[in-house]
């Protein structure tokens, strides 16, 4: 097994952030390890300026641009790892530097085995060469014997449904076939650690269900993956862990689940800014004959609290004033993801429900309900309506988490059995 080591001088090593789990305790069963991990770019504003500052060393003609900084990771055999994060975020970098595309600026980077990496669409064949010839190419670059490489390029060829255009320059191929040359190349060579970026952004459905057979029987086969993806459905279902990465540092570490659920509220949560602020402002609300005095959200020993576990039961109870003393329609959107997904929403008037009286001009009323939505963020929009239920006086919106593990995909859990 070989064990390439890439590094650069720092002034003093930091402790690893807790995105680096594990780091500053690996096993002995680690085949990426890395600490304090930075890379830095010179960003110059014409290129003239790189010229200037080579031959003037008193001036500066750059801006540093950090891609990634002080990023810990600890994977060990056989472990699944999904890159998250935004456009922009350094995923791509963090994997240049796993594979040795590139130097890091700052910290360390441990790769234990034999990696197949496929990165941007094009990153290490030759246009000029042929679908074959770069098969030979990759394959002599990554230390395979000519022998080793013949037994595998029918089943390069094979994978890849490249047949007919296999001895025409690559330069030729569409990025579909660019893309499933180069995983095929990537996953055949029997590596230890198998490094994707955005595998399955290109591609047909029927070739994307291939890759993740394979990826699948690759991990079968107790071998490490990183895989960045903008879909968290693949990262749910091909890792174990996840590292989210924000502005090149690392914003969460740790299961698959949990992180990616939190990602997708993060990007639901920037969403609803957005419309937020794109609407226009609110025209001046009439004078409301009837309020929501009181809004409360409790769990089942009347305690208040705004967490639940998955399948909890959560009970809202709501005083309204009104002014002309009659019955007034309750409702509940239950319930608002915080993107403004609606849900469900229901009136008292449907289930034919009255409000109690508690006064002359006041009414109470409790609603509860068994929480089946999955893991995530979201909120009770409370209202008060007239009696008719048409039109609307008040609302009081509370928000909740709804906490637990869960790979389960959607909104809500549904009753259902396998048979």
């Amino acid at each position: 097994m070989s064990v390439v080591s890439r590094s650069a001088v720092s002034p003093s090593p930091r402790p690893s952030p807790s995105g680096g789990e594990g780091a500053s305790s690996p096993s002995s069963d680690w085949v990426i390890r890395t600490q304090n991990l930075g890379k830095c770019y010179k960003l110059y504003a014409r290129p003239l300026d790189r010229l200037k500052e080579l031959f003037v060393s008193s001036r500066r003609y750059h801006q540093d641009f950090w891609a990634l900084r002080e990023v810990g990771l600890h994977l060990e055999a056989g472990q699944s790892c999904g890159i998250i994060g935004r456009n922009g975020s350094g995923k791509s970098t963090l994997l240049k530097l796993i594979s040795g595309v590139t130097r890091p600026s700052c910290g360390t980077v441990q790769v234990s085995g034999r990696v197949g990496a496929l990165l941007e669409l094009g990153t290490g064949f030759h246009p000029e060469y042929t679908g074959r010839e770069n098969i030979y190419f990759s394959a002599a670059m990554l230390g395979l014997e000519g022998a080793e490489t013949e037994a595998l390029v029918p089943e390069i060829i094979a994978f890849a449904e490249l047949d007919d255009f296999i001895d025409q320059p690559v330069k030729t191929y569409s990025s579909g076939m660019y893309m499933r040359l180069g995983f095929a190349v990537a996953s055949t060579i029997r590596p230890d650690i198998l490094i994707t970026d955005e595998v399955l952004a290109v591609g047909d459905e029927a070739f994307q269900k291939k890759c993740i057979r394979r990826m699948e029987a690759f991990l079968g086969r107790g071998k490490t993956l990183l895989f960045c993806s903008h879909s968290m459905y693949h990262v749910r279902k091909l890792c174990q862990k996840a590292l989210w990465l924000d502005h090149g540092r690392v914003r969460a570490w740790g299961g698959a689940a949990e992180v990616t659920l939190a990602f997708e509220d993060y990007l639901r949560e920037l969403e609803a800014q957005e419309e937020r602020q794109a609407e226009a402002p609110p025209v001046a609300a009439a004078v409301r004959p009837s309020r929501l005095r009181q809004v409360r959200l409790l769990d089942t020993d009347d305690r208040e609290t705004d967490v639940f576990d998955l399948g909890d039961t959560a009970r809202l109870e709501m005083i309204a004033e009104v002014p002309d003393g009659q019955p007034p329609v309750f409702a509940v959107g239950h319930v608002r993801r915080n993107d403004q997904f609606g849900v469900y929403g229901i009136f008292s008037d449907m289930d034919q429900v009255e409000p109690q009286r508690v006064d002359t001009h006041t009414f109470r009323i409790g609603y509860e309900v068994s929480l089946s939505l999955l893991p995530g963020n979201y909120t009770f929009r409370t209202h008060v309506l007239d009696p008719s239920g048409l039109r609307m006086f008040d609302t009081v919106e509370k928000d909740f988490s709804v906490r637990g593990e869960s790979r389960e995909l959607g909104v809500c859990r549904l009753p259902h059995r396998w048979t």
